[in-house]
């Protein structure tokens, strides 16, 4: 398992990479021991040095430059094969899962990962040729570790859907609304009877970072403190944390204003969370897990707050399309 011979194992990878993710998840395993696998999870930053940091820990080391992998935050990218940032970090994440499983640094990658739908038929292509690199093996160095690996194969799923096809019991509902809760934005699509309404898909603007950054203002103003999103956060999903009442009074008070303001948005773009069940998912469900209920006015929301449970559906969607070919 540990050797570096050529021609490297193949390796099925899951991975969800997303241009407006504040936390970027991936899975990993055989698609026939999926029980077995393993789950990592990181914020979604980079921030790019000439020389080298004072530790590399989490540290990518490629085409002359050093990244320091879960810092800085990254800019909102519609199109995100414009930059080479969620491809450095998909090279951070196989690094990973490559030490986890005592797999050696020589890897022929099968990569599963998702698109919003919005933009799932504009964007596909370009998105498996930006992360295939026309098959061509790729060197890195992760952590003081070299690695050459082939992304021979990736295999593209819409976010959210995916997710919700991990959850057996919303599939009997006949519609289902399905908020997507992202850094930069909110994607939006309703499920009639387990197949997503094209036309009803949207996204908003209104990811967690603004919710965070009017957090960090507020607080700000009113109490003079220059408060981390990491504090912010802590205070949300309800960990313990050094943060003083007043602060989280208004941590909690804005946060409410937040999913009101998304909840009002959500109706607006034509999608009414009053009349079905409402699945709230990413990385900002877990935050607001606290601040949404029936008692808003919801018909049935559902928090699926397991930041991985995109890439979970990655994974099952990809063995059963494994099993399939085999069959």
């Amino acid at each position: 398992m540990t050797s570096n011979r050529w021609p490297p194992k193949r390796n099925s990878i899951v991975a969800e990479v997303r241009p407006d993710e504040r936390i970027y998840h991936h899975r990993c395993g055989s698609w026939l021991r999926c029980h077995e696998n393993c789950a990592f999870s990181f914020h979604t930053g980079l921030v790019a040095h000439e020389h080298e940091p004072y530790t590399l820990n989490n540290v990518l080391e490629y085409g002359g430059k050093y990244y320091v992998v879960g810092s800085g935050r990254q800019p909102l990218q519609k199109d995100k094969t414009q930059a080479e940032d969620y491809y450095l970090l998909t090279l951070a994440a196989i690094a990973k899962e490559l030490e986890y499983r005592n797999a050696g640094t020589m890897a022929d990658v099968h990569l599963a990962t998702g698109l919003p739908l919005t933009s799932f038929g504009r964007d596909k292509k370009a998105f498996r040729d930006y992360l295939c690199r026309d098959g061509k093996p790729v060197s890195f160095r992760f952590e003081c570790l070299d690695y050459t690996i082939t992304i021979s194969k990736v295999s593209l799923y819409p976010q959210g859907y995916a997710a919700v096809l991990t959850q057996s019991g919303l599939l009997n509902e006949p519609s289902v609304i399905v908020a997507d809760i992202g850094g930069w934005t909110v994607d939006l699509m309703r499920l009639d009877n387990r197949i997503p309404n094209a036309a009803t898909c949207r996204s908003l603007e209104l990811g967690m970072i603004r919710c965070l950054d009017e957090i960090s203002e507020q607080i700000r103003r009113s109490l003079g403190l220059s408060m981390t999103a990491a504090q912010i956060e802590s205070v949300l999903r309800s960990d313990t944390s050094h943060v003083n009442e007043d602060s989280k009074k208004i941590i909690h008070l804005e946060a409410e204003r937040y999913t009101k303001r998304l909840l009002s948005a959500i109706a607006e773009s034509g999608l009414d969370v009053r009349a079905m069940p409402a699945v709230f998912l990413g990385g900002g469900a877990a935050l607001l897990k606290h601040h949404v209920s029936a008692a808003d006015g919801l018909c049935h929301p559902i928090i699926l707050d397991d930041v991985c449970l995109n890439a979970k559906g990655y994974e099952r969607l990809t063995e059963r399309m494994s099993q399939k070919h085999e069959q």
